[in-house]
């Protein structure tokens, strides 16, 4: 009604303005102008903001496990432990990004609250590590390795990574959704394009670390971690202000209230009707938006919660919202139910996705990492894993979608290849990568020096023999990780976007977590009085490729369960799409 108002106020001055069809408002709270806001200008602001915030992160991320042995004196295992459990802590943080925006923030506000403390990590870390951590001057190179230091230096550097972890795990979330918020998913030009803000989303946060595997992370090796750090501290700045400046041309939806709240009332009221039958009509409730979620059969006890009995049909002028939900509330707890089965699936994907910032690194920092006078950091390898998912979104957008739209006959909106079918070749690609990194360890072994453990060409091998298990890796992130972020954006309730966005994030999370378990599991099991384990601190001695067999199989039982999970899943229908189905059907009858 609003917009309606709106547009016949801007009609007696002689222009006529549209508003956007999906309630989104503007930063003054009124409804959102088509023209003037919005669509890729907005959104390309905001893909540059992740960019930056990204080169800062990756600044810091995928040369820790270096920072934590050369300059803090940690060993292997214990660093490798280390990333993984930072590295979770920062997406376990989106489930509290995503939760203050979806309930009370809104995500432009959440997005610039967390982006300020990220800052503000940066920049104590940079300070940390310049005046206490460096000692002797020179020290956290190849060869030249750091002293002891105090506990306050040690509890300085873990609350600045830390805040890190809390800045960047809750804006990450809320910046995807936020981005994809700029398009009206009701106008068919803006869906496609929505659509399309996925992949360039993780495209941007691809290439954003590129400038840090490449450039920064030549000069962390090279024992610059400073210069490194304000770097990092520096871009994240950047992109802060940019988003700032951006924020007259951005689109928002109001947050819809605590979702703890409105599961809690469908549980309770649920229960309280538990030796109550199910009839066939159900309490609707309200709401006539387009977006009201229709019933769907599956979890029916819950559907007690929407049964009206004989006292609440006389008193419906008062009636308790911990006895009586509408259909809609019930069916938002049906559908996060739903997803939870095909999330879960995800974490084994994870476990194999963190390997790149840690054990990959390790093994190629045990291989021959020079041409001619020239040494190529081992973390700089992961150039190769955005080179491919930067090939591979353009490989499926424009050539593989398209082709398989054709095979199967179809036109407009819909997709060639469903995003549930996706995140399956993603898994299946993961597969590969591990059984690729498992062999060519197997010649790194057999090339190896074993009394040598820091020293220059502690293999023969050469470290571009990983170029084949980074970029299928990469590869598998196209599949994978854009069809999470595209299916959980989309299946989620319309008050829980950023939830659902939190999901693909937290699936990394725990993936750490998986991680540094199973890494301690196989290192109890494998070490023995003789035998120094599968990942020591000297890999010579060690049967990595043993554990990246494992990690083979373990991802081909989660395939097998992936794809049970996927066959029992069904999407969520909304009142609009009914509605647009029925208008369809008229037009065909005419």
């Amino acid at each position: 009604m609003a917009c309606l108002e709106l547009s016949k106020e801007v009609k007696v001055k002689g222009k006529e303005e549209d508003c956007t069809n999906d309630g989104t408002v503007d930063f003054y709270g009124m409804p959102a102008n088509k023209a003037k806001t919005g669509k890729w200008l907005a959104g390309i602001m905001l893909l540059l903001n992740q960019g930056l915030a990204t080169l800062a992160f990756f600044g810091v991320g995928v040369n820790l496990v270096l920072f934590l042995t050369r300059v803090l004196q940690q060993n292997n295992a214990e660093a490798a432990n280390n990333v993984s459990i930072w590295t979770g802590t920062v997406y376990i943080f989106s489930l509290l990004g995503a939760f203050l925006s979806d309930s009370y923030w809104g995500r432009f506000k959440s997005c610039a609250i967390f982006q300020v403390i990220y800052v503000t990590g940066l920049v104590l870390l940079s300070l940390t590590t310049q005046r206490y951590l460096l000692k002797p001057e020179g020290c956290g190179e190849r060869e030249i390795l750091c002293g002891e230091h105090s506990s306050t230096e040690i509890s300085l550097f873990y609350v600045s990574v830390y805040m890190i972890a809390l800045g960047y795990g809750g804006y990450q979330p809320n910046i995807a959704t936020f981005g994809a918020d700029q398009f009206d998913a009701r106008d068919p030009r803006e869906k496609q394009s929505k659509l399309a803000f996925f992949s360039y989303f993780y495209l941007a946060l691809n290439l954003g670390s590129l400038f840090s595997n490449t450039v920064l992370d030549y000069f962390e090796d090279e024992g610059k971690w400073a210069l490194g750090f304000w770097a990092s501290a520096a871009s994240a700045f950047a992109g802060l202000v940019l988003f700032l400046g951006g924020t007259a041309k951005y689109r928002h939806f109001r947050s819809s209230g605590n979702p703890i709240i409105r599961f809690s009332q469908v549980i309770v009221a649920a229960s309280k009707k538990w030796s109550v039958e199910t009839p066939d009509e159900l309490y609707e409730g309200d709401d006539e938006s387009d977006r009201k979620m229709l019933h769907t059969h599956g979890f029916r006890f819950l559907d007690r919660a929407a049964l009206i009995t004989s006292k609440e049909q006389d008193n419906e002028k008062n009636r308790n919202q911990w006895l009586l939900c509408p259909v809609s509330q019930v069916e938002e707890v049906k559908c996060i139910l739903r997803l939870l089965p095909i999330w879960l699936c995800t974490i084994v994907y994870s476990v194999v996705f963190t390997q790149m910032a840690s054990i990959f690194v390790e093994q190629g920092d045990a291989m021959k990492t020079s041409i001619g006078n020239f040494r190529i950091p081992a973390a700089s390898m992961s150039t190769f894993d955005i080179m491919s998912v930067a090939v591979f979104i353009f490989l499926y957008r424009r050539v593989l979608d398209p082709i398989v739209k054709n095979i199967k006959k179809i036109k407009g909106e819909g997709q060639g290849i469903t995003q549930l079918q996706r995140m399956g070749i993603g898994l299946v690609i993961a597969v590969m990568a591990m059984l690729s990194a498992a062999i060519v360890e197997c010649y790194r072994l057999k090339y190896a020096k074993k009394e040598c453990r820091h020293c220059e060409g502690s293999s023969s091998l050469s470290i571009f023999w990983q170029v084949p298990q980074y970029s299928l890796i990469g590869a598998s992130e196209v599949f994978m990780y854009v069809g999470q972020l595209e299916f959980f954006n989309e299946q989620a309730p319309e008050g829980l976007k950023s939830f659902g966005s939190a999901l693909c994030m937290t699936s990394i999370s725990l993936g750490n977590y998986v991680s540094s378990l199973l890494v301690s599991v196989v290192m109890k099991i494998s070490t023995t009085d003789n035998m120094s384990g599968w990942i020591p601190g000297n890999l010579n001695e060690g049967h990595l490729d043993r554990f990246y067999f494992l990690l083979a199989g373990l991802t081909i039982l989660d395939l097998v369960a992936f794809i049970a999970c996927a066959k029992w899943y069904k999407g969520i229908k909304h009142s609009g799409e009914m509605n647009q189905q029925v208008k369809e059907d008229d037009k065909c009858e005419v």
